[in-house]
């Protein structure tokens, strides 16, 4: 049987997340990485892009939800990605959403804050 995952790493995308008013007038960038797990038997043999999801529509759906709407949480802006693939691409049986901050407001040596959102059908 076949088990295929798809994944968009590292996109990057500047927005106003975070909890504090500076992040919410500043901004900043953010990388997010996608994962989906698509519905078991799909069958590629023939090379019909329709057996499949659309990798740009995918794209375009995490950047909308991403930069069009304010989160405090990256917690929460990683869930409402994930709710929103499931709900357009019928194909995906499983989301994995990590949002990566690389510029947090707490005074530490790190490359970033992470989270990692897992969603099933």
């Amino acid at each position: 049987m076949n088990k295929t995952t798809i994944e968009l790493n590292g996109l990057v995308f500047y927005a106003y997340h975070g909890a504090l008013q500076a992040e919410s007038e500043l901004g900043q960038r953010f990388k997010v990485d996608v994962s989906l797990r698509l519905a078991d038997g799909l069958d590629f043999k023939d090379d019909n892009t329709q057996v499949t999801v659309d990798y740009s529509r995918v794209y375009s759906t995490v950047e909308s939800v991403f930069t069009e709407s304010r989160f405090q949480l990256i917690e929460r802006a990683a869930e409402a990605i994930a709710s929103e693939l499931l709900s357009q691409f019928k194909k995906i049986v499983e989301v994995r959403v990590r949002v990566d901050k690389p510029s947090v407001p707490v005074p530490c040596a790190c490359d970033s804050f992470a989270v990692e959102v897992i969603q099933c059908r």
